[in-house]
């Protein structure tokens, strides 16, 4: 019967997942990479598990992630303790990783940070729908989400809504939509994605009642790049608020179609960890929501 899990053994897992390979996780840990191996090998026995997909780069299975997470939970909580006890431990900054969307990292995000001193952040930039995977395979600690569904081993409070409007440069609206953006004109126009995985152009147009937004997609990965492609009339897009707010007054864009928008609820999702470095950031966090975002 298994009693615990041996720590060094969880700790090289954790480097390999970190590192991407056998060989940079020997290097970090300043061992040999047979070493390495001999210690995933001897975990998954133990487990039962295949933890590793043998990938390149190296990737934690379902059954890894959960270690993955029991691990960086572990060094945060140690880390903890050697403050509180005044030591300085590795005598690196505190780290917290968290996965948030762009569209927040644009707006109001980054304001949240600088009201948290002595922090080292790691951002790891997904979409709001995809960041609590990031979450449940333990490569971050916190995460903007979209889910209020807690992942496994997390606690989630709610932020509040971003809203995005309908918007396109005045002479696009005038030459494609006739300044008329009905469900059809919108379904033939050309439109602004952020990449593959964004529907929410195509959302917008099933609100009006057309199936989906037009075929003559522009993928432009970036939230600041998104909105500068829609202000030079590549296309009509979603824009969040705050972003449209400054170019609709200088009548660099128009909203399509007056009194219409789409609300994301965010939600914060974190650790169930008695850590000060997660607590203090989570209440930075939603007092710039409290803000930014629209209750």
């Amino acid at each position: 019967m298994m009693t615990e899990l041996p720590l060094e053994q969880v700790r090289t897992l954790l480097a390999v997942v970190d590192e991407g390979t056998f060989d940079a996780a020997a290097a970090a840990l300043h061992v040999t990479p047979s070493a390495v191996s001999q210690r995933i090998k001897a975990l998954e026995q133990r487990t039962g598990r295949v933890l590793l997909q043998r990938t390149k780069p190296v990737r934690p299975t379902e059954s890894g992630a959960v270690l993955v997470r029991f691990a960086r939970q572990l060094a945060r909580l140690e880390r903890d303790a050697w403050g509180e006890l005044g030591l300085e431990g590795t005598g690196e900054p505190t780290r917290v990783s968290v996965a948030v969307n762009a569209d927040s990292l644009a707006t109001w995000f980054l304001p949240a940070l600088t009201r948290v001193a002595g922090l080292c952040f790691e951002l790891h930039r997904e979409d709001e729908d995809h960041t609590a995977a990031l979450l449940r395979e333990g490569l971050v600690m916190a995460a903007v989400t979209s889910s209020p569904d807690p992942v496994p081993g997390c606690t989630v409070r709610p932020l509040g809504r971003m809203r995005y409007l309908p918007v396109a440069a005045p002479r696009f609206a005038a030459d494609q939509l006739a300044g008329r953006p009905s469900a059809q004109a919108l379904a033939r126009a050309p439109v602004v994605v952020f990449d593959r995985k964004d529907d929410f152009q195509d959302g917008f147009a099933r609100r009006l009642g057309h199936a989906s937004a037009g075929p003559l997609r522009h993928q432009v990965p970036t939230s600041e790049g998104f909105l500068d492609a829609v202000a030079a009339g590549l296309g009509w897009g979603m824009v969040p608020e705050a972003q449209a707010g400054p170019l609709l007054e200088r009548g660099r864009l128009t909203v399509l179609v007056p009194g219409e928008h789409m609300d994301v609820s965010l939600y914060w999702q974190q650790w169930k960890l008695d850590s000060p470095a997660l607590a203090a950031l989570a209440d930075a966090v939603a007092a710039t929501a409290a803000e930014a975002l629209r209750r």
